[in-house]
Protein backbone atom coordinates (compact mmCIF):
# COMPACT_ATOMS: atom_id res chain seq x y z
CA UNK A 1 0.00 0.00 0.00
CA UNK A 2 1.13 3.12 -1.12
CA UNK A 3 1.08 5.07 2.23
CA UNK A 4 3.14 1.64 4.19
CA UNK A 5 5.22 4.56 5.52
CA UNK A 6 2.49 6.73 7.20
CA UNK A 7 0.61 3.76 8.81
CA UNK A 8 0.26 3.08 11.71
CA UNK A 9 -0.88 -0.44 13.48
CA UNK A 10 -3.07 0.26 16.17
CA UNK A 11 -4.05 -1.37 19.34
CA UNK A 12 -4.85 -0.23 22.67
CA UNK A 13 -3.46 1.80 22.33
CA UNK A 14 0.12 6.85 22.17
CA UNK A 15 3.88 12.37 23.94
CA UNK A 16 6.60 14.05 22.36
CA UNK A 17 7.55 15.79 18.82
CA UNK A 18 11.32 14.74 19.05
CA UNK A 19 12.06 11.20 17.97
CA UNK A 20 12.64 8.88 20.67
CA UNK A 21 13.34 4.69 20.43
CA UNK A 22 14.19 2.84 23.41
CA UNK A 23 16.41 -0.61 23.65
CA UNK A 24 14.64 -3.88 22.64
CA UNK A 25 13.08 -5.33 25.61
CA UNK A 26 15.60 -7.04 27.22
CA UNK A 27 15.71 -11.05 27.15
CA UNK A 28 14.93 -12.58 30.76
CA UNK A 29 17.73 -13.25 32.35
CA UNK A 30 17.86 -16.66 34.28
CA UNK A 31 20.05 -15.37 37.17
CA UNK A 32 17.38 -12.77 38.18
CA UNK A 33 14.12 -15.35 37.27
CA UNK A 34 12.02 -17.01 40.16
CA UNK A 35 10.86 -20.56 39.00
CA UNK A 36 6.75 -20.88 38.79
CA UNK A 37 5.15 -22.98 41.60
CA UNK A 38 5.19 -26.27 41.33
CA UNK A 39 1.94 -26.85 41.71
CA UNK A 40 -0.98 -25.86 38.90
CA UNK A 41 -3.44 -25.47 41.28
CA UNK A 42 -1.09 -22.75 43.35
CA UNK A 43 0.15 -21.59 39.61
CA UNK A 44 -3.07 -20.81 38.35
CA UNK A 45 -4.43 -19.04 42.22
CA UNK A 46 -1.25 -16.72 41.84
CA UNK A 47 -1.52 -15.96 37.97
CA UNK A 48 -5.43 -14.97 38.31
CA UNK A 49 -4.38 -12.83 41.80
CA UNK A 50 -1.99 -10.79 39.88
CA UNK A 51 -4.17 -10.64 36.47
CA UNK A 52 -6.70 -9.26 39.51
CA UNK A 53 -4.00 -7.06 40.81
CA UNK A 54 -3.33 -5.40 37.38
CA UNK A 55 -7.01 -5.13 36.19
CA UNK A 56 -7.42 -2.86 39.55
CA UNK A 57 -4.40 -1.18 38.87
CA UNK A 58 -5.96 -0.10 35.73
CA UNK A 59 -9.22 0.83 36.99
CA UNK A 60 -11.27 -1.99 37.94
CA UNK A 61 -14.59 -2.31 36.55
CA UNK A 62 -13.90 1.45 34.65
CA UNK A 63 -11.47 0.05 32.84
CA UNK A 64 -13.59 -3.50 31.72
CA UNK A 65 -16.42 -1.14 30.71
CA UNK A 66 -14.68 1.30 28.16
CA UNK A 67 -16.67 1.84 25.13
CA UNK A 68 -14.35 4.09 23.11
CA UNK A 69 -11.29 5.69 23.13
CA UNK A 70 -9.86 9.08 20.82
CA UNK A 71 -6.25 9.42 21.00
CA UNK A 72 -3.80 12.09 19.30
CA UNK A 73 0.08 11.77 18.96
CA UNK A 74 3.01 11.34 16.74
CA UNK A 75 4.04 7.85 15.52
CA UNK A 76 7.25 6.10 14.17
CA UNK A 77 7.51 3.05 12.03
CA UNK A 78 10.64 1.07 11.70
CA UNK A 79 12.07 -2.07 9.47
CA UNK A 80 14.61 -4.26 10.61
CA UNK A 81 14.95 -2.03 13.67
CA UNK A 82 15.78 0.82 11.53
CA UNK A 83 13.17 3.70 11.46
CA UNK A 84 11.82 4.40 8.31
CA UNK A 85 9.79 7.14 8.40
CA UNK A 86 10.50 11.01 10.42
CA UNK A 87 7.47 10.00 12.12
CA UNK A 88 3.74 11.49 11.37
CA UNK A 89 0.93 13.00 13.47
CA UNK A 90 -2.08 10.85 13.99
CA UNK A 91 -5.76 10.59 14.95
CA UNK A 92 -7.01 7.23 16.56
CA UNK A 93 -10.87 6.20 17.31
CA UNK A 94 -11.34 3.06 18.89
CA UNK A 95 -14.55 1.32 19.50
CA UNK A 96 -14.51 -1.44 21.68
CA UNK A 97 -14.43 -4.24 20.24
CA UNK A 98 -13.82 -4.17 16.78
CA UNK A 99 -13.78 -0.51 15.10
CA UNK A 100 -11.41 1.20 14.50
CA UNK A 101 -10.31 4.37 12.88
CA UNK A 102 -6.66 6.32 12.33
CA UNK A 103 -6.17 9.57 10.83
CA UNK A 104 -2.57 10.17 8.94
CA UNK A 105 -0.83 13.45 8.57
CA UNK A 106 -1.49 17.34 9.58
CA UNK A 107 -4.31 17.43 6.74
CA UNK A 108 -6.17 14.00 7.93
CA UNK A 109 -6.24 13.42 4.52
CA UNK A 110 -4.95 9.30 4.57
CA UNK A 111 -7.16 7.07 6.84
CA UNK A 112 -7.52 4.13 8.15
CA UNK A 113 -10.88 2.21 8.99
CA UNK A 114 -11.14 -1.24 10.41
CA UNK A 115 -14.74 -2.62 11.24
CA UNK A 116 -15.23 -6.19 12.15
CA UNK A 117 -13.39 -8.15 9.40
CA UNK A 118 -13.14 -5.44 7.11
CA UNK A 119 -10.09 -2.69 6.54
CA UNK A 120 -10.25 0.11 4.06
CA UNK A 121 -7.91 3.24 3.24
CA UNK A 122 -9.71 6.03 2.83
CA UNK A 123 -7.47 9.15 0.47
CA UNK A 124 -9.03 11.85 -1.80
CA UNK A 125 -8.84 9.29 -4.38
CA UNK A 126 -11.83 7.27 -2.84
CA UNK A 127 -11.94 3.65 -0.66
CA UNK A 128 -9.64 1.07 -1.17
CA UNK A 129 -9.91 -2.14 0.51
CA UNK A 130 -6.96 -3.15 2.50
CA UNK A 131 -4.56 -5.84 1.18
CA UNK A 132 -4.74 -9.12 2.62
CA UNK A 133 -1.76 -9.32 4.36
CA UNK A 134 -2.08 -5.93 6.00
CA UNK A 135 -5.84 -6.82 7.25
CA UNK A 136 -4.32 -10.46 8.69
CA UNK A 137 -2.00 -8.74 10.77
CA UNK A 138 -4.00 -5.69 12.05
CA UNK A 139 -6.82 -8.55 12.57
CA UNK A 140 -4.05 -10.95 14.55
CA UNK A 141 -2.67 -7.98 16.79
CA UNK A 142 -6.52 -6.98 18.18
CA UNK A 143 -7.26 -10.37 18.40
CA UNK A 144 -3.59 -10.95 20.82
CA UNK A 145 -4.75 -7.29 22.31
CA UNK A 146 -4.73 -6.66 26.22
CA UNK A 147 -8.38 -5.55 26.28
CA UNK A 148 -9.51 -8.80 24.18
CA UNK A 149 -7.33 -10.90 26.33
CA UNK A 150 -8.68 -9.32 29.34
CA UNK A 151 -12.19 -8.34 28.20
CA UNK A 152 -13.00 -11.32 25.82
CA UNK A 153 -10.48 -14.27 26.85
CA UNK A 154 -10.97 -14.44 30.20
CA UNK A 155 -15.28 -15.25 30.24
CA UNK A 156 -14.29 -17.88 27.67
CA UNK A 157 -15.01 -21.37 28.73
CA UNK A 158 -11.19 -23.41 28.79
CA UNK A 159 -9.10 -21.17 29.56
CA UNK A 160 -5.63 -21.77 31.52
CA UNK A 161 -4.10 -19.06 33.56
CA UNK A 162 -0.04 -20.18 34.35
CA UNK A 163 2.26 -18.00 37.16
CA UNK A 164 5.44 -17.99 35.01
CA UNK A 165 7.72 -16.13 38.25
CA UNK A 166 9.55 -13.00 38.10
CA UNK A 167 12.30 -11.58 36.13
CA UNK A 168 13.64 -7.69 34.57
CA UNK A 169 11.52 -5.98 31.51
CA UNK A 170 12.03 -2.51 30.41
CA UNK A 171 14.10 -2.39 32.85
CA UNK A 172 11.47 -2.92 35.69
CA UNK A 173 11.39 -5.88 38.13
CA UNK A 174 7.85 -7.99 36.65
CA UNK A 175 5.72 -11.23 37.37
CA UNK A 176 4.96 -13.08 34.61
CA UNK A 177 1.52 -14.14 33.67
CA UNK A 178 0.10 -16.51 30.89
CA UNK A 179 -2.98 -17.04 29.65
CA UNK A 180 -3.69 -19.49 26.97
CA UNK A 181 -7.19 -20.14 25.78
CA UNK A 182 -9.19 -23.28 24.35
CA UNK A 183 -7.97 -23.14 21.01
CA UNK A 184 -3.75 -22.97 22.52
CA UNK A 185 -3.59 -19.68 21.86
CA UNK A 186 -1.62 -18.16 24.39
CA UNK A 187 -0.43 -14.36 25.82
CA UNK A 188 1.96 -14.03 28.08
CA UNK A 189 1.83 -10.30 30.19
CA UNK A 190 4.67 -9.05 32.42
CA UNK A 191 3.40 -7.00 35.67
CA UNK A 192 5.13 -4.59 37.44
CA UNK A 193 6.06 -5.76 40.63
CA UNK A 194 4.92 -2.12 42.52
CA UNK A 195 3.00 -0.97 40.25
CA UNK A 196 1.04 -3.82 39.10
CA UNK A 197 0.57 -2.26 35.71
CA UNK A 198 1.35 -4.38 32.49
CA UNK A 199 4.66 -3.53 31.33
CA UNK A 200 4.99 -6.33 28.35
CA UNK A 201 2.54 -8.72 26.08
CA UNK A 202 4.04 -11.08 24.15
CA UNK A 203 2.61 -13.96 21.78
CA UNK A 204 3.91 -15.66 19.08
CA UNK A 205 2.27 -17.73 16.19
CA UNK A 206 3.48 -19.50 13.09
CA UNK A 207 2.93 -17.93 9.39
CA UNK A 208 1.11 -20.49 7.57
CA UNK A 209 3.15 -19.83 4.10
CA UNK A 210 6.59 -20.38 5.35
CA UNK A 211 5.98 -22.22 8.87
CA UNK A 212 7.74 -20.03 10.92
CA UNK A 213 7.54 -19.27 14.42
CA UNK A 214 7.06 -15.36 15.10
CA UNK A 215 7.48 -13.21 18.03
CA UNK A 216 5.78 -10.16 19.00
CA UNK A 217 6.14 -7.71 22.34
CA UNK A 218 4.16 -4.96 22.97
CA UNK A 219 5.94 -2.68 25.75
CA UNK A 220 3.73 -0.01 27.92
CA UNK A 221 5.48 3.29 29.54
CA UNK A 222 5.20 6.75 30.92
CA UNK A 223 1.75 5.49 32.90
CA UNK A 224 -0.99 8.89 33.32
CA UNK A 225 -4.49 8.93 34.88
CA UNK A 226 -6.96 9.81 32.94
CA UNK A 227 -10.64 9.63 33.59
CA UNK A 228 -9.53 7.46 36.72
CA UNK A 229 -7.50 5.18 34.29
CA UNK A 230 -4.11 4.84 33.96
CA UNK A 231 -2.91 5.00 30.61
CA UNK A 232 0.24 4.10 28.88
CA UNK A 233 1.64 7.19 26.78
CA UNK A 234 4.23 5.50 25.53
CA UNK A 235 3.58 2.06 23.52
CA UNK A 236 6.73 0.06 21.33
CA UNK A 237 6.10 -2.54 19.62
CA UNK A 238 8.73 -5.52 18.40
CA UNK A 239 8.95 -8.35 16.06
CA UNK A 240 11.19 -10.68 16.58
CA UNK A 241 13.06 -8.55 18.81
CA UNK A 242 13.35 -6.13 15.88
CA UNK A 243 11.76 -2.60 17.03
CA UNK A 244 8.93 -2.51 14.48
CA UNK A 245 6.09 0.63 15.80
CA UNK A 246 6.62 3.71 18.27
CA UNK A 247 4.07 5.76 19.19
CA UNK A 248 3.38 8.57 21.59
CA UNK A 249 0.35 9.88 22.69
CA UNK A 250 -0.47 13.43 23.65
CA UNK A 251 -4.10 13.16 24.16
CA UNK A 252 -6.75 10.79 25.49
CA UNK A 253 -10.43 10.78 26.01
CA UNK A 254 -12.84 8.19 27.27
CA UNK A 255 -16.31 7.32 25.99
CA UNK A 256 -17.27 9.86 24.11
CA UNK A 257 -19.99 8.51 22.68
CA UNK A 258 -18.34 8.07 19.32
CA UNK A 259 -21.24 7.15 16.26
CA UNK A 260 -21.06 3.97 14.42
CA UNK A 261 -20.68 6.06 11.16
CA UNK A 262 -17.16 7.07 11.95
CA UNK A 263 -16.53 3.78 10.71
CA UNK A 264 -17.94 3.65 7.82
CA UNK A 265 -15.45 4.17 4.90
CA UNK A 266 -18.22 5.46 2.58
CA UNK A 267 -19.31 8.12 5.23
CA UNK A 268 -17.62 11.56 5.13
CA UNK A 269 -14.12 11.70 6.34
CA UNK A 270 -13.65 14.41 8.64
CA UNK A 271 -13.93 13.89 12.41
CA UNK A 272 -17.13 15.53 13.89
CA UNK A 273 -15.12 18.03 16.49
CA UNK A 274 -16.86 18.25 19.98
Amino acid sequence: MKHLALRLSVALLIATGTFAQTAPPPSPDPAVQTPAPASDHESERRAKTLLDQMIAALGGQAYLNIQDISQEGRGYTFHMGRPNSLGTVFWRFYKFPDKDRVELTKQRDVVEIYNGDKGSEVTYKGVRADETKDLADYIRRRHYSLDWVLRKWLLEPGIALFYEGTTVADQKGVEQVTIMNARNEAVTLAIDSLTHLPVKKTFTWRDPTDKQRNVEDEVWDNYRLVQGLMTPFSITRYYNGDMSNQRFLTSVTYNKGLDDSLFDPAASQSVPRK
